[in-house]
């Protein structure tokens, strides 16, 4: 079980506050623009993967004479594939600076611009016969994407009151999903999936950049951010004001000062100043099992190659747009179920029944994989499965480790914590998108077994470590980890060896008194 928590605070026993029209817009808006673009670009590729690999080969033939080797182009497409997360890696890095200079609205605006030049470059890769600007695009919209991942559910988690926060912070899992979608929807042969518009299909997501360039800039910037870090009450109070849609908002300013006097600095605290603060040493370690945790589980493996999982798993070729469509719609549902319960569930149960379930269902493609030569409908349990994950993902995985790290920190230290775990989880998913076709050609369907071990243990860990924080402000969740650091620091001491007929076993003292140290 987790930890337990503390008696609530002040501000606890609030009334809850309602979701007004201009929190819902600025949800809608920056999910639209930045967190679906996401999701789009993680499965964009898939559909159109025999057009741009004859493309590539075509133009290496006219270049260099003869056509590419097997080897060599697996490798050339599993770059394509897995330099998104590479520039998603670039562009979690500087998200601390990004958001102390331009602030969290501000930097969403300013991140669109890599979109338009990415999509030039992927647009007009065909005609200028250039597979390098295919992989820059890519590149490109992957900095763009590892910025917005960060800065997205930063921003809401700091605009919404502590009764909608996880609500809010599901929504752009949400986009995400329904990015995947898109992208699965257009890549149909009756709309981009055909060899002549693929260049088109890869280039779309400057429309959604557009919009968002043109109507954020309008919204306010995060109060927190203005009060806390900038110490400008007057803009605070305006944005609040408009946010909450009520002209008495000094109950929430008085929560922020309680935050801002607690810190010891309201100056950002850097990476390495993060990890060598002790008394935030388990939320960081929560951070990277849940970020890791959220691409290890095998889910880029499933979007970026989902139309090769089902022809493996025997789906005629004809079948398998379809297939992948309806997939994409499931996801939509999960994503839906998810935010609509979050509220009333909590984080922990999504999270946990969400892994749990992903894990279940890569046991499942593993065996039905292995069995299907012989019992031919087996193939239908495959696709059974590959819906299961993607849809176990999109209720918990695929928004709450974002949210739980904007939850787990104070203002000091969310952008480092930010950058810890979005550099980790592109990392990973950089691994898993550039390793999964040779982890596939090498030990086949037991290649599942691994996502399906990392499944089950980031479930138990959150089982094991991290607390409910549904309902709680920042403050509390702090002090629930203060008490179980505290907790932990004087086991040692709490524990003594003696002599016992030559062997050491422990006194008769126990740990169970100090239980109540967590309460």
């Amino acid at each position: 079980m987790g930890p337990a928590e503390p008696s609530k605070g002040c501000g606890s026993h609030d009334a809850a506050k309602p979701l007004t029209f201009p929190l819902l817009s600025v949800t809608l808006l920056a999910s639209f623009g930045s967190s679906m673009l996401y999701g789009y670009n993680l499965a964009v590729v898939n559909s159109p993967a025999v057009h741009i690999k004859a493309f590539y080969n075509i133009t290496w033939t006219k270049r260099y004479g003869q056509g590419l080797s097997p080897g060599l182009l697996t490798l050339m497409y599993s770059l394509t594939v897995s330099v998104f997360a590479l520039g998603g890696l670039v562009g979690s890095l500087p998200v601390g600076v990004l958001v102390t200079r331009y602030g969290r609205n501000g930097t969403l605006v300013r991140s669109t611009l890599l979109v338009f030049l990415a999509s030039a470059l992927m647009g007009f890769s065909r005609a200028l016969a250039s597979p390098e600007m295919i992989i820059t695009g890519r590149f490109i919209t992957g900095i763009h994407s590892g910025v917005c991942l960060s800065v997205v559910p930063m921003y809401l988690g700091e605009i919404a009151p502590k009764n909608l926060r996880g609500f809010l912070g599901l929504v752009p899992s949400i986009f995400i999903c329904l990015g995947v979608f898109s992208a699965q929807l257009l890549g149909l042969p009756e709309l981009l999936g055909e060899d002549g518009h693929w260049p088109l299909f890869l280039s779309v997501v400057a429309i959604p950049a557009a919009l968002q360039l043109l109507l954020l800039r309008w919204f306010p910037e995060s109060p927190r951010y203005l009060l806390i870090e900038k110490n400008d009450v007057r803009s605070a109070t305006q944005a609040l004001r408009w946010f909450l849609g009520k002209q008495d908002v000094r109950e929430v300013v008085e929560e922020m000062r309680e935050e801002q006097q607690s810190l010891s600095s309201v100056q950002t605290v850097s990476v390495r100043q993060l990890l060598q603060d002790r008394t935030v040493r388990w939320q960081v370690l929560s951070v990277v099992v849940i970020n890791v945790g959220m691409q290890l589980s095998g889910i880029d493996a499933i979007w970026f190659y989902t139309n090769t999982i089902f022809e493996n798993a025997g789906i005629p070729a004809p079948e398998i747009p379809y297939t992948t469509v309806a997939t994409g719609a499931i996801e939509v549902i999960a994503g839906l179920i998810g935010c609509f319960t979050i509220e009333r569930l909590g984080r922990r149960p999504l999270i946990i029944v969400g892994f749990c379930f992903m894990g279940i269902c890569s046991l499942g493609i593993t065996i039905s994989l292995v069995l299907q030569t012989a019992v031919p409908w087996m193939r239908y349990i495959s696709v059974a499965c590959v819906v299961g994950i993607i849809a176990g993902f999109c209720i918990g995985p695929a928004g709450v480790p974002f949210l739980m790290t904007a939850e787990l920190f104070k203002q000091s230290h969310r952008p480092a914590a930010y950058i810890v775990g979005g550099s980790l989880n592109w990392l990973s998913n950089f691994t898993v998108g550039f390793v999964f076709p040779f982890l596939q050609m090498s030990a086949g369907a037991f290649c599942y077994l691994v996502f399906c071990g990392v499944c089950l243990l980031v479930a138990l860990y959150v089982h094991a470590v991290i607390p409910e924080t549904k309902n709680k402000t920042f403050v509390e969740i702090s002090h629930i980890f203060a008490s179980r650091c505290a907790f932990l620091a004087r086991t040692p001491d709490l524990v003594h060896m003696s002599k016992l007929h030559g062997y050491g076993a422990l006194e008769s003292s126990s740990l169970e008194d100090s239980g109540s140290s967590q309460a």
